[in-house]
Parts: C-alpha cells; sequence; structure tokens
C-alpha cells in the first residue's frame, strides 16, 4: 500500500518500433488502473542492453516510449512515469535478488531459451540474469499488481517465488506480487506466421504492426495477413490466422467472437481482413497524433522523467534499505 493505495507497476523495453501487441497486451490497460492504483510505470532501459543497441536508437526510443505511455492516456500527474537507469536502486536489488535466485530457476526461463538462440553470439550474463532484474524491478516498489503478457508470466511467478524465500528467510519485507493478465488481446500473433508471437524485432515487415504505422500501412498488413483455405469467420481450433484477427479485432472494438461472427457472416475474408485494420487504423490515429506533438517536445520529456524518477527513487529508496538492513550491510 502507498498512500492508501496498492501498487501497480509494469514496464516496457525501448528496443525496437513498438507494436499494436504491446499496445493491446500493456500500454492500453495501464491507464485503468491510474485512479484505483498507485501506478509505476518504467520504460526499463536496462532490460534492452542484453541484447546489443544502437546507442542513439534507445536513447531515441526512450524518450518514443515514455511519449506513448502518455499519448496513450497515462497522465504524469496521477502515475509515476520514469527510466530505469534513472533509478540506480532498480540495478542494485537487482544483484541482491541473483543471490537469492538459484541456477536452476533462471536455466529453466523460456525466454532465456528463445533469446539464446536468436542471440548466438551474444549469450550474456544478464540475458540470464534478467527475471531477477525484473523481479527487483517489481518488488522495489511493494507491488500488489503486476499487468503483465502470457509470455511473462513465468518471471513474475519467479519474482513471486524470490519475495517469498526471503520473507521466510528474514521476515516479511516484500509483497508478494499478483499477476493481472488482460482476457483482451493478451497475446497477439503474426501477420504472417500466426503461430507465432508479434515481435517487433521480426525481420518480416509485413508480420508487424507498428503503434506509429500510418493509416495506408496498417491496411495494407491486414490487407496481407495469413488466414487459411476456408473463407468463414468464425473462432475455432486450427484457423490460428482468423483467431489471430479475430483477437486483434474484439481488442480494438470490445465485440464478442459471436457477435463478430455475426457480423462478418456470409462476407468473405477480405471485407474482414479491411474492417480489422480499419478499427485499428482508427484507435491508433489520435494516440498517434498525440505522441507527435508531444515527441516535439523533449524538454516537457525530461521534466516528465526527472519528476518520474524523483518519486520512484523515494519508494524504492525505502525497500532497498530495508533490504540493506535485513541483509546485515552497514549503512551510514
Amino acid at each position: 500500500m502507498l498512500n492508501g493505495k496498492k501498487v501497480v507497476f509494469s514496464g516496457v523495453q525501448p528496443s525496437g518500433n513498438l507494436t499494436i501487441g504491446n499496445y493491446l497486451g500493456a500500454i492500453k490497460n495501464f491507464s485503468t488502473f491510474s485512479e484505483e492504483y498507485h501506478c509505476f510505470y518504467c520504460v526499463v532501459d536496462l532490460h534492452a542492453i542484453t541484447v546489443r543497441q544502437v546507442p542513439a536508437e534507445l536513447r531515441r526510443r526512450t524518450y518514443e516510449t515514455l511519449a506513448l505511455y502518455i499519448a496513450a492516456g497515462l497522465d504524469p500527474q496521477k502515475n509515476t512515469l520514469f527510466v530505469q537507469s534513472h533509478v540506480p536502486a532498480h540495478a542494485e536489488l537487482g544483484w541482491m535478488l541473483d543471490c537469492f535466485t538459484m541456477f536452476g530457476e533462471l536455466s529453466r526461463m523460456t525466454q532465456f531459451k528463445d533469446k539464446s538462440q536468436k542471440n548466438a553470439d551474444n549469450i550474456n550474463a544478464g540475458l540470464f540474469t534478467y527475471p531477477s532484474l525484473m523481479a527487483a524491478d517489481i518488488l522495489l516498489y511493494q507491488t500488489d499488481l503486476v499487468p503483465v503478457g502470457i509470455d511473462q508470466k513465468q518471471h513474475l511467478e519467479l519474482a513471486r517465488d524470490i519475495a517469498g524465500r526471503f520473507n521466510g528467510l528474514y521476515s516479511d519485507t516484500f509483497t508478494v506480487p499478483e499477476g493481472y493478465i488482460p482476457q483482451t488481446g493478451m497475446k497477439i500473433m503474426s501477420l504472417a506466421e500466426p503461430t507465432a508471437k508479434m515481435s517487433k524485432s521480426d525481420k518480416n515487415q509485413n508480420a508487424v504492426v507498428y503503434i506509429l504505422d500510418n493509416k495506408d500501412d496498417i491496411l495494407r498488413k491486414f490487407k496481407r495477413a495469413v488466414t487459411d483455405s476456408g473463407s468463414e469467420v468464425r473462432y475455432a481450433e486450427g484457423k490460428d490466422g482468423v483467431n489471430n484477427l479475430m483477437t486483434i479485432y474484439r481488442a480494438f472494438t470490445g465485440k464478442s467472437n459471436e457477435e463478430i461472427e455475426r457480423e462478418f457472416e456470409g462476407r468473405g475474408y477480405g471485407d474482414f481482413k479491411m474492417a480489422v485494420g480499419e478499427a485499428c487504423a482508427d484507435t491508433l490515429a489520435p494516440v498517434q497524433a498525440e505522441f507527435n506533438r508531444l515527441i516535439a517536445d523533449k524538454a516537457y520529456l525530461e521534466s516528465v522523467m526527472r519528476e518520474g524518477a524523483q518519486s520512484a527513487a523515494y519508494c524504492a529508496r525505502k525497500t532497498l534499505s530495508k533490504v540493506q538492513r535485513k541483509l546485515g550491510f552497514v549503512t551510514l
């Protein structure tokens, strides 16, 4: 609890252009917590460097991710918006929690296995201990609830295990967080390969719809989206392409699968793809307009970063001091 409210924490990496998967699975849902919870939303640049980044691009995307947070409805006056590296307590607690995370636990993380295959020439220690740093991100703020994509659920479970382990050894120190996985749009798949998650690092640009894509590009990508050999718009096992498009349409319109099936009864995939593209483009248009306004005001974005970091650091320091004291560190 913080100021009488439960705490929400989540973060988005500033690596690569953000996709509608990032928007529907995370950013779009963040603002729903702003009134009821004390919310910390972080641009997790420390996590981003587990994969080699071009420094100028990482810097630019850090500003862009913060601007997208605000453009998507996160009011800096109601939410603590900050950049991870601006609060050193994240890295400090990350190291301490490394010492309470088992090698076997980290080696079982599916994301480590996946990223190791994709980055075989750079399987670094940070990639391996990434979940411990993620646990530190969450536990620093005594977080009650973590909006998380289904692909991050394993990391959240590990954070819960680490919190429980530390609490068992040193008495109650961390709040054990719960996960929140939105039922609509919780996992958006590739338009070209609907059995794989939509990824901002996908080399096939037609497979991915980015939040900042213009309307023509959005419509073109959905027009080329993979479906199946049938023509009926129906959610069913084995219809991965159509199922994915229905998930996206459901997330943008709020309609149920049954409503979508009725809407497109007797109509082909062509009509359906265009409707999904239109719904996507129409929803993103005001977000893009506000983003363009914000990204032109670097001074404002830096003021948000600065104020957010100060607020986050104050809360993080309280948890870090408690951990240091319980571990037996001498503090001055």
